[in-house]
């Protein structure tokens, strides 16, 4: 299982300096668990989502900040994140602890997959509708991601549906199965407008050329 170690924080301490010192602000809460405010290794955090998503479960190891008693462990899931909006690193997580043995909704990612031939052929382009959908089952069987293959759209207007998805065992979709994922749409012509041309424009100019013809040099 994926592990992380946290350190309890208090409201005392001030969030800029907890980032300055390459930790991210976080609170845990959920199941048999009060809220309680965290700060982890942004290095270790950044390594655990790759591995983990939001979807697998993460052993998280919670220890006093003066290193007194024996650390706390919880079972959780990434909830929640928010994120810098200039630099876009992370820099506050939401824990969600869980109980392994009942069943929970998450969000899983979408990976699309392979080339459409419609669109490698000119048909039309793809349209990628969804990149994410709702799931439900045991922390232990949650995918890490949902792998839809783009080569099943061959003809213009084909279409992935959530209906299309074959999930691992155990694992219940809660998005509508009508939902679309993936189409082939047709490419639309840009329409170009032509300038109107100004027909008394070019009267007046040929006008004025030939007064100009007709009007004798002065020396």
């Amino acid at each position: 299982m994926n592990k992380l170690t946290a350190t309890m924080r208090s409201k005392a301490d001030k969030l800029a300096n907890i980032r300055t010192n390459g930790m991210i602000p976080a609170v845990v809460y959920g199941a048999r668990v009060e809220n309680t405010m965290i700060s982890v290794s942004s290095i270790d955090f950044e390594k655990i989502l790759k591995v983990a998503g939001e979807s697998s479960t993460i052993s998280l190891e919670v220890v006093d900040s003066e290193g007194k008693g024996s650390p706390k462990k919880f079972d959780v899931l990434i909830h929640d994140m928010q994120f810098d909006p200039v630099k876009g690193f992370t820099i506050h997580v939401d824990f969600l602890a869980i109980d392994i043995n009942k069943p929970v909704e998450v969000t899983i990612p979408i990976e699309f997959t392979g080339v459409a031939p419609a669109e490698k052929n000119s048909l039309g382009i793809l349209v990628k509708v969804l990149h994410e959908v709702e799931v439900e089952g045991l922390p232990k069987d949650l995918p890490h991601n949902i792998v839809v293959d783009l080569t099943k759209l061959e003809a213009l207007d084909d279409q992935i549906r959530i209906e299309d998805i074959v999930l691992p065992k155990g694992i219940t979709m809660k998005t509508d199965k009508e939902e679309l994922i993936a189409l082939i749409a047709p490419v639309k012509e840009e329409e170009v407008e032509e300038a109107p041309v100004d027909l008394s424009a070019i009267e007046v100019e040929k006008k004025g050329k030939k007064e100009e013809e007709a009007t004798p040099e002065k020396e």
